[in-house]
């Protein structure tokens, strides 16, 4: 039986501070714990995860940013859409923007991500998830798609 390849839905969400810093979790370097599908071990990715069943957008990235940050956000709105592609997956990513969050930042998924940092937009780490890249990119240029990147 030929091994097919993973398609999916996914979330990434941008966490702005009050200091204009973007929140940024590192993938553990082992493939076996990072949990990535388009395999991105060592990356910096935004707090994200795949679409549940039944879920809308909105509550996927509520959802998930809490479990791996420890952070409630609210008024989470869509910004952008990506189609994510490599050798290994397919996954459309929805991108987001919370306006408003609560809490500390936590390291909910240790054995996943690793740490979880604010970068100063303007200097984002090299090693980002391609993804959350994207999302990044769509959001400074407030583009809803770009079938370039």
């Amino acid at each position: 039986m030929e091994n097919k390849k993973k398609m999916g839905i996914g979330v990434g969400v941008i966490v702005l501070n009050e200091k204009n810093q973007l929140l940024l979790g590192l993938r553990n370097d082992d493939p076996e714990k990072a949990d990535s599908e388009l395999h991105l071990e060592g990356t910096w990715t935004m707090p994200g995860g795949k679409l549940e069943f039944g879920e809308s957008f909105e509550e996927a990235g509520i959802r998930e940013t809490k479990e791996e940050t420890n952070l409630d956000v609210e008024d989470v709105e869509v910004i952008c859409f990506a189609n994510d592609k490599n050798q290994y997956a397919q996954f459309v990513t929805v991108g987001m923007i919370a306006k408003k969050y609560s809490g500390e930042v936590k390291t909910m998924e240790p054995d996943e991500i690793v740490d979880w940092k604010w970068f100063d937009v303007d200097n984002l780490p090299k090693n980002l998830y391609f993804p959350s890249e994207k999302v990044w990119k769509n959001y400074l240029a407030n583009k809803f798609y770009d079938k370039n990147l």
